[in-house]
């Protein structure tokens, strides 16, 4: 996965650069424990309604939880949210 994703030209590998590995590591702690969950499933793949079911809770919650963690996490859409959950290092590709 990680062979696609653009390389920021002003990073240098440390997370220093605006947007880099620890801006994303550290963005992560603001997040409640749920929210973490749900960003777990999200980069799974799962829609909002199997997220729901997974968690026994009503889809407009996971609803919630995605569009906090968006907020908090400055991303425009779930696939910014997956790229930083891979990024981050919270999920990682099967196989590793």
């Amino acid at each position: 996965m990680a062979t696609f994703l653009a390389q920021d030209p002003h990073d240098d590998g440390t997370g220093a650069a605006d947007g880099g590995a620890g801006a994303r590591s550290e963005r992560l702690a603001a997040l409640t424990a749920r929210e973490r969950e749900v960003l777990v499933l999200v980069a799974g793949g799962l829609s909002n309604d199997e997220i729901a079911h997974r968690l026994d809770v009503s889809p407009l919650t996971v609803k919630t939880h995605v569009n906090r963690t968006m907020a908090k996490l400055g991303a425009r859409d779930r696939a910014q949210l997956v790229v930083t959950a891979y990024e981050s290092g919270l999920v990682r590709p099967r196989g590793e």
